[in-house]
């Protein structure tokens, strides 16, 4: 009986340390990596909306903040996101009889270079793109804007963050 306890103890505590590194974001072990940095990311869509290469850096600061320890820093960061917004359009999906759009397409495209000053067997570029459709009748202002924009960076900032932490 003795020995049944010491072997059940034995395997919690091996099972509850074996837990301990997994990470419910998915962000593998990051080692000695403490901070980030994201640079301006430049607007060269031939479409240009202003502000949205602001919004989408502060898209991607806020998302590694939150699902990770890293301090964002300004500089010499050991994690650096850069890169350009590469296509910001407006395209009709689907038609009406009156040839008119019935819904249009909002697609933001991205191109990312990611240095991993730690280990730069991860680094990469790599383009991401998602997009939002809306009604035709709807106009690209407003509350439509910014569900609009706020889908897409929440899947572009993910997709970028799987990338570069998560190895998805």
């Amino acid at each position: 009986m003795k020995y049944l306890k010491y072997s059940l103890l034995i395997i919690i505590a091996s099972t509850v340390l074996g837990c301990g590194a997994y990470s419910f974001t998915g962000v593998q072990d990051l080692g000695n990596v403490d901070t980030f940095q994201v640079n301006y990311f430049q607007n060269n869509a031939a479409l240009v909306e202003p502000g949205l290469e602001r919004d989408f850096k502060i898209a991607l600061e806020d998302l590694i903040q939150n699902q990770t320890n890293l301090s964002l820093v300004t500089s010499n960061g050991d994690l650096v996101y850069e890169g350009e917004i590469t296509e910001y359009r407006i395209s009709p999906t689907t038609a009406t009889a009156n040839s008119t759009a019935a819904q249009n397409r909002l697609t933001i495209s991205v191109n990312v270079r990611f240095y991993n000053k730690k280990d730069d067997e991860n680094d990469f570029e790599r383009s991401f793109s998602f997009f939002y459709d809306y009604e035709g009748s709807e106009l690209l202002s407003g509350s439509t804007k910014t569900t609009a924009f706020e889908e897409i960076f929440e899947r572009l900032t993910q997709d970028i963050f799987n990338a570069s932490l998560a190895n998805w």
